[in-house]
């Protein structure tokens, strides 16, 4: 076993911030104990008595690893942009686990991402959990997968398709192509019901409509890509009409119906802070909206959208909501526990709790305090080697 001692430690979890404690890491790299300081203890000890202790942090919403970082066309897989429909587009498939944007996640403390296709198409893909750092096998990094189907409103499939000549070309379009997407593949689903029921042919497989099932089935929440406000109804529209889990992506507007979405229970990743208002979308882009839906009782995650917003900038960003009026508790839930909730792995990630894996980030002060250092990142209760990972990030950059 091994501990760290911390002057203190920011549980996320029940147990809320805990002055001079300690976290003890069992065997199987979970953590075993939060709490005061043992007298007696068998294992190795590592004394950080002037740093603080968070949870690893977590983006809930990347697309690391599927646009290439320096790599320009070579390295652009996230939106396979030639029919808006492509459920069954895996970020698996296309991850590369030694870009060197997870490289800078993982030096900034964040542990852990949630990748997905990017938004040129109506439905992008199924997105997946990792670790930001471990395995060239991507594979062995995956804490879930699928874990959200991708989908987009608004702007940018309606530029994407309408430069092809089809449709959609409006945000008419969009909701109909969408819809008429998932009716198909309730089609799917029942034809292969009653091909079971009667003993008779089945159809043939469909890679399409089995994405689809898989939000369709609740497998996986559907993953909301829209900024303004009459999109966000939108999504809240079809997915009531399928009975789909919902997350919204973005949800640069989503202040303005901040009620509305807290009475049905729909969660937020919000972001990026850190950027411009590069589109008509986001015109209405405010720092004040993670506050906003949080008080309305919206469950709210702080994204960047790298490589949009640079990975590393996550905390950045949730010092700027800080700033704009959401409470510190509430900023630090939003890359943890919140973000751990929304991505479906809370079970593995996101406090530092009996049972959990020991992700976790020792920092020189407040976390989102800009000269605040990363010391150490324990990733499954192993170290990471910083300095190597420092080194290899300098030899990207000569």
């Amino acid at each position: 076993m091994k501990r760290i001692l911390a002057g203190i430690v920011h549980t996320a979890g029940k147990a809320g911030t805990l002055d001079r404690a300690e976290v003890v890491i069992d065997g199987k790299g979970r953590i075993r104990s939060v709490g005061r300081v043992s007298k007696r203890f068998a294992g190795e000890t590592i004394e950080c008595p002037d740093s603080v202790v968070i949870p690893g942090l977590i983006d809930a919403h990347t697309h690391l690893g599927l646009f290439g970082d320096g790599t320009g066309p070579a390295g652009q897989d996230g939106n396979e942009a030639v029919e808006p429909i492509t459920p069954h587009v895996r970020a698996l498939d296309a991850l590369d686990p030694m870009s060197g944007d997870l490289r800078d996640a993982i030096l900034a403390g964040i542990t852990t991402v949630f990748a997905v296709p990017g938004s040129a198409n109506l439905i992008g893909g199924q997105g997946m959990v990792l670790r930001t750092h471990g395995s060239v096998v991507v594979d062995e990094r995956v804490l879930r997968a699928p874990a959200g189907l991708k989908a987009a409103l608004g702007e940018n499939p309606k530029r994407v398709y309408s430069g092809k000549g089809q449709m959609p070309s409006t945000r008419l379009g969009n909701a109909a192509v969408m819809r008429q997407a998932f009716v198909a593949a309730q089609n799917y689903a029942n034809k292969l019901k009653k091909g079971k029921r009667k003993k008779a042919d089945a159809p043939d497989r469909d890679l399409k409509h089995e994405g689809l099932l898989l939000a369709l089935n609740r497998e996986v929440p559907l993953r909301g890509h829209s900024h303004s406000a009459h999109d966000i109804l939108t999504f809240v529209r079809i997915a009531e009409e399928f009975g789909l889990d919902l997350v919204i992506d973005h949800c640069t507007e989503g202040h303005l119906i901040a009620d509305y979405l807290a009475q049905r229970g729909i969660s937020a990743a919000v972001g990026p802070l850190a950027w411009t208002r590069s589109k008509v979308e986001l015109r209405r882009r405010t720092a004040e909206t993670p506050a906003l839906l949080t008080a309305a009782g919206v469950k709210v995650a702080i994204i960047t959208d790298a490589p949009v917003c640079p990975i590393n900038l996550l905390p950045v960003c949730v010092g700027l909501a800080i700033k704009a009026g959401l409470s510190w508790e509430d900023g630090l839930r939003s890359v943890t526990v919140n973000a751990a909730e929304i991505c479906g792995v809370a079970d593995r990630v996101g406090s530092l709790e009996p049972g959990k894996d020991a992700d976790l980030v020792v920092l020189s002060g407040d976390p989102f305090e800009v000269q605040t250092r990363v010391e150490q990142v324990w990733i499954a209760g192993e170290p990471v080697d910083l300095d190597r990972e420092r080194e290899l990030q300098r030899s990207q950059q000569t």
